[in-house]
């Protein structure tokens, strides 16, 4: 497997496929052609359906320059086509010099189908839970994050504490915000209004649940805005673990190097779903968005309350499981509803789940592997329609209310 850096990529919103993934696939390609003197970029699948909605003409035309760059909207598809695919054309004085196809294949990750590209390096030699445990057994590695310590080196704690860094910026300012997100939906910002709410007397269940969703609210409402988040594991995604991470830290007292120990934790759950299965909503749903999420917060708390290795499995098995089947279905395409709210419901599935671990482990049936399986399974047989295309779901369902009202 990868590093974990691989998870947590800080950069700006909407979505780590749409944009993120675009935006870097935009930079290599005018690396390799730095005489082009304009371009061509043709979207495919979900970026030709969504992009619009998730800034992808935008973010490609920003990057390549908008004078010199053509955004091309194509319906075309083929056998084995990844649903965010694109092409990109480099031109010169005397015509095309050069054409690349890319897969953005979530987490802000691009894939060169055909094409030999340096990749990151290979980190973990293990590409299961049921490897790792054994090999932290084996070695009497009691803690995921001494495992993501050996493989990755102490620098890794640098890298941990600057995420964990740009995830409480992340908090503080979506907080802070109030207006209209961007996109024509005209979304009120809720994060601030939730936070500021009085606490209801004799209810703390209330409360906790005010302060998650508050939190989550704040980043994925940043991430809408298009302000500056980390991915875990995605942007859709980005505020689940960080909202779960900010209140442990409140109530329980723990040190920013203790939260980093739970991020590492976090990062291994993301890196075997994005190995083993996907981590993207086009491909998947959204369940390989906010069901990992979910599952990298729960193994995280499962961390940093102390638990074995069998009770991370177990926090991070029943937040994946409850989330099968989640579709993918962004009003106008845009990373809003019912995504933000999304993150808020994530965080507390979080916490009940990592709940469920500390008490049932040792009745539980179905590893994490099995569950990683089951989700790949589950989302490559979902109806396309359901897959971030917006054509169906909520998205299908707000716009036809909408065209009966008008």
């Amino acid at each position: 497997m990868k590093s974990i850096r691989e998870i947590y990529k800080t950069g700006k919103g909407p979505s780590s496929s749409h944009t993120m993934g675009p935006e870097r696939a935009a930079l290599y390609f005018m690396s390799q052609y730095p005489s082009a003197v304009r371009y061509e970029v043709i979207l495919y699948g979900s970026l030709n359906k969504t992009g619009v909605g998730h800034g992808t003409d935008r973010v490609l035309l920003d990057t390549l320059g908008e004078e010199r760059t053509k955004i091309i909207f194509s319906p075309d598809s083929w056998d084995g086509m990844h649903p965010n695919t694109l092409d990109l054309i480099a031109f010169d004085e005397s015509g095309k010099i050069g054409r690349m196809r890319v897969e953005s294949i979530g987490g802000g990750d691009i894939r060169f189908p055909g094409q030999q590209v340096p990749e990151s390096e290979e980190i973990y030699i293990e590409h299961s839970f049921a490897e790792i445990a054994d090999f932290c057994k084996w070695r009497y590695i009691n803690k995921l994050s001494d495992y993501v310590e050996l493989n990755e080196g102490p620098e890794i704690w640098d890298f941990l504490m600057d995420v964990w860094q740009t995830m409480k910026n992340a908090i503080d300012e979506g907080l802070a915000a109030e207006g209209i997100l961007p996109g024509g939906l005209n979304v009120q910002r809720k994060a601030k209004y939730l936070y500021s709410q009085p606490p209801v007397e004799n209810e703390p269940s209330l409360r906790e649940f005010q302060l998650i969703a508050a939190y989550a609210y704040a980043v994925a409402e940043q991430n809408a805005g298009n302000g500056t988040i980390v991915t875990a594991p995605t942007c859709g995604a980005c505020g689940v673990v960080p909202a779960v991470l900010k209140y442990a830290q409140e109530t329980n007292g723990f040190t920013d190097e203790e939260i980093c120990r739970g991020l590492a934790t976090a990062g291994i759950i993301g890196n075997l779903t994005k190995t083993n299965a996907s981590i993207s909503g086009a491909e998947c749903g959204c369940q390989a968005e906010i069901g990992t999420a979910c599952s990298m917060a729960a193994a995280a708390l499962a961390e940093l309350y102390g638990q074995n290795l069998d009770q991370v499995e177990y926090a991070a098995e029943v937040a994946m499981e409850h989330h099968l089947g989640l579709t993918c279905d962004p009003i106008c395409g845009l990373v809003q509803i019912p995504c933000i709210e999304r993150n808020a419901v994530a965080a507390m599935r979080a916490m009940n789940a990592c709940n469920l671990s500390y008490y049932l482990t040792g009745s539980r049936n179905i590893s994490y592997d099995m569950v990683c399986r089951a989700m790949k399974e589950t989302g490559v047989n979902l109806n396309h329609r359901f897959r971030e295309t917006s054509e169906g779901g909520l998205a299908k369902i707000y716009n036809r209310k909408r065209a009966f009202n008008a």
